[in-house]
């Protein structure tokens, strides 16, 4: 078997999806985004990665942590989310949802939450 044949399959990302929903994100996730920009909170985020069939407002690759932000449609399909969440974490993640009324009423709230999931697994992978 040559080298190409020992390769991992490549399985491109739907990167053009990514960017519609980056360019089309909520004030509350626009917000937040200030805060998680740059690994402000302790962790490297990113913006509507895809985790299986869904995309991630916002996750943290080295941490395995997800960010996600639950507008009034969510409200709607609380079921759905639960078995995006499940996905989600069988894939080895842990989600931690907000509201957007959480995000737009104290962001800097949400931030401590945030930064303390992230030291929490910080102690978890590095004791």
């Amino acid at each position: 078997m040559g080298i190409l044949g020992a390769m991992a399959k490549f399985r491109p990302r739907d990167t053009g999806r990514a960017k519609t929903l980056r360019n089309q994100a909520t004030p509350a996730e626009r917000l937040l985004w200030r805060y998680l920009a740059r690994g402000q909170l302790g962790g490297k985020f990113s913006r509507q990665m895809p985790v299986g069939p869904y995309f991630a407002d916002f996750l943290c690759r080295e941490l395995m942590l997800v960010i996600e932000i639950d507008g009034f449609s969510h409200e709607m399909r609380q079921e759905a989310d639960t078995v995006r969440t499940r996905a989600i974490e069988v894939a080895g993640y842990r989600v931690l949802r907000f509201t957007n009324a959480d995000v737009l009423g104290n962001v800097e709230g949400v931030a401590l939450a945030i930064q303390a999931a992230v030291l929490k697994a910080r102690s978890l992978t590095h004791p």
